[in-house]
């Protein structure tokens, strides 16, 4: 990195050539930090209400992902009689976990909720709602919900029902018989899918407030009347979530989407791993329910208000009030690169041209995609596809480049987690217009982002990339921090071609020139990398590693970034979320420093640097779409590529790594000891500075 970085160069003397043992932190606990950091936004004084009250939603789904596949995977291991994971270490998590949630429902009742309803904004419950605005929710309950509850008395003809994950629920304890004389004493009641859960109260019942009411609520004010002649003794609420990874042995089916359409039928019943009731719920209640899912108690989990925060987005996008959300933020169009009426194609002939999203605009990819289809001289169209969308004009414009009669190949992740469903859907729709569909390397998720075109010019054919760290969604690129590259560079469009020739027809190619592909080269070219750096701090050259990436968990390059800070290298690592590395442990990590950014936007880019002397080819600057973790290098199809053209490089470097070491107002750092610590409450925030950088150029 250049000296426009202020975190200057190493050249300390030689240090020890092989580390010490080092006690790596624990994946699963860092996972729940990061959410722990994500959940501090909700605090902060100058997020807007309806932000904050996002954030903790944020969390709340999060959490749900936590628990149906990182915890589940992590409870299984620790069965195994060949792991390292014990029943202690569940429950060391567990306990985290339990006080995470404590601490998000003390914030949403304490901290989020209050700021709403200073701006005028509440959820009342049954014994906040006056007499007119029960008599409203009660004929709202009338006609609208009651004719979709089907609760249901438990008796040996009628067993605990099949309870879907997630699914919103009441479990109650009758008194007196039913119809038949019966004392069956416990009921369920699903609560329909169907319905909102957030109901907007009319106006002129509270005039001068936006109030409203939850589903849930409303069902529990009038529980008593859907069992009649039953007195409604007490209830909870209660939602259990299971472990919602697909088990598909892709070396025994013969047809893999046909095998994960039929797994994603039984996916909502898979094994329960966490049981959500209020934390009123009586202990008989509770107990009854652990035993039917078949869990233990560190699995119960009480919670002070609505068992499902994460539907409480919906109050986030109801509420009509600007105000109290963050001010819109339009991206840029790149006018500079790419002026109003110039072909992308004849742009790309001139230049590079690089995008940093969410600060610059995702259309410019779309109108590059929408140029392919509309040239009659474009012949063909390939692109990978990992998290697209349910709704994607990118694939709809693929469906219309095949109906142009232009040769378009995709590979499809069928196995990109919960968008297994969307991804089958346009693979389908992709095939059926004649499409050349393929779904990757068995055992290889495909994560790579990659579209290339081809195109006739003349006598010859030409073709033009599009790199990404990030998913062709345009819904996410205004959400997320990622880097897109285009480029007509024949040897990045050659490399580019390869990878779509094996990922179609599993040949053996020679390695790419300058792509850099995982599970083959890639993890070897980072730990060559860090070694050459290594090499350079002993012979006290400028030796100096910038990383930013979502996660560092491969054990591999952690100890190898650990050498080579004991040989003397300075280490910057931007880590969004779970890091395993332990830094400034004495004679083991005291040169390398971690540090997470939470801000608005979400950090998803992925970016390498590494000098390893003073010349100008001893340093190198990588785009990637892997993070750090053992199975994005070994077990999925990824790609990086080095940014070669100097004023770009010097671009990434400038608008990716340097505004986030100086970051003082979104970051936090990791300390020895695992804890993160807060930078400050002011000063700088990098996703803010790039913000302001282009909105200046938009004007």
């Amino acid at each position: 990195m250049t000296e426009r970085s202020t975190a200057g160069t190493a050249t300390t003397p030689h240090a020890p050539e092989t580390a010490p043992v080092l006690r790596l932190l624990n994946r699963e606990s860092a996972i729940l930090d990061f959410n722990r950091r994500v959940l501090a936004q909700a605090l902060r004084d100058d997020v807007p209400p309806l932000e904050r009250l996002r954030y903790v939603t944020i969390v709340a789904s999060n959490l749900d992902e936590f628990f149906e596949v990182r915890f589940a995977d992590y409870v299984e291991a620790a069965r195994s009689p060949h792991t390292k994971v014990s029943e202690a270490d569940v429950l060391a998590v567990s306990a985290q976990a339990h006080a995470l949630i404590d601490e998000q429902y003390r914030i949403f009742n304490d901290v989020v909720m209050p700021a709403l309803e200073r701006e005028g904004v509440f959820v009342l419950n049954h014994e906040q709602r006056d007499t007119a605005q029960r008599e409203w929710v009660a004929r709202f309950f009338e006609q609208e919900v009651r004719p979709l509850l089907v609760p249901v008395g438990l008796d040996p003809s009628h067993p605990f029902p099949q309870v879907a994950n997630k699914s919103l629920n009441f479990i109650c304890r009758l008194g007196g018989r039913d119809a038949f004389g019966r004392e069956n004493l416990i009921a369920i009641l699903k609560m329909p899918r169907a319905l909102p859960r957030v109901i907007r109260l009319p106006e002129a019942l509270c005039p001068g407030r936006k109030a409203y009411v939850l589903l849930n609520s409303v069902i529990r004010a009038h529980l008593p009347e859907l069992f009649p002649g039953r007195t409604v003794e007490f209830f909870s609420q209660f939602r259990v979530t299971r472990d919602s990874e697909l088990d598909v042995d892709e070396d025994e089916v013969t047809n893999l989407r046909q095998a994960l359409r039929t797994g994603l039928s039984t996916r909502h019943y898979g094994q329960a791993i966490r049981l959500e009731v209020v934390n009123t719920c009586p202990d008989e209640l509770a107990q009854f329910l652990l035993t039917q899912f078949g869990l233990p108690e560190r699995a119960l989990f009480r919670v002070n208000g609505p068992v499902n925060l994460a539907r409480l987005n919906q109050l986030v996008d109801h509420v009509a009030a600007p105000e109290l959300r963050f001010v819109p933020f339009e991206p840029a169009w790149p006018k500079n690169r790419l002026p109003a009426g110039k072909s992308i194609f004849e742009c790309l002939n001139e230049r590079d041209l690089l995008l940093h999203h969410p600060f610059e605009s995702f259309d410019p990819v779309v109108q590059f995609l929408r140029e392919a289809v509309n040239d009659p001289d474009v012949l063909a169209i390939k692109q990978t596809i990992y998290r697209t969308g349910a709704k994607s004009v990118l694939m709809e414009l693929l469906i219309e480049a095949v109906r142009r009669g232009k040769e378009v190949m995709c590979v499809v992740e069928l196995k990109a987690r919960f968008d297994e469903e969307a991804n089958i859907n346009w693979a389908e729709r992709l095939e059926a217009v004649g499409a050349q569909v393929v779904y990757g390397i068995v055992g290889l998720k495909t994560h790579a982002k990659l579209l290339l075109v081809t195109r006739r010019e003349g006598k010859r054919l030409r073709r033009y990339v599009h790199l990404s760290t990030g998913n062709y969604n345009p819904r996410t690129a205004e959400l997320y921090t990622d880097v897109g590259y285009l480029t007509a560079d024949p040897w990045l469009a050659l490399d580019a071609d390869a990878v779509f020739l094996q990922l179609a027809s599993q040949i053996k190619l020679k390695a790419p020139r300058h792509l850099v592909t995982a599970p083959f080269v890639l993890h070897r070219r980072l730990l060559h990398h860090i070694h050459q750096v290594a090499q350079a701090a002993r012979a006290g050259a400028p030796a100096r590693i910038v990383a930013k990436v979502n996660a560092l968990t491969d054990p591999a390059l952690i100890h190898a970034l650990v050498a080579a800070g004991q040989a003397g290298a300075l280490i910057d690592l931007i880590v969004r979320g779970a890091c395993m590395l332990p830094p400034g442990v004495p004679g083991l990590t005291e040169r390398i420093r971690v540090r997470s950014v939470v801000g608005r936007f979400l950090e998803h880019s992925r970016v390498m640097y590494f000098r390893w002397g003073e010349g100008d080819d001893d340093e190198a600057l990588y785009l990637s779409s892997a993070d750090w973790m053992t199975r994005n290098m070994l077990g999925r199809i990824e790609l990086a590529w080095p940014v070669r053209d100097a004023a770009l490089r010097q671009r990434v470097i400038d608008e990716c790594l340097v505004p986030y070491l100086h970051d003082t107002l979104d970051a936090w750092t990791l300390q020895a000891d695992g804890q993160y610590r807060r930078v400050g409450t002011k000063g700088r925030s990098a996703q803010q500075a790039l913000m302001r950088r282009f909105e200046t150029l938009r004007e």
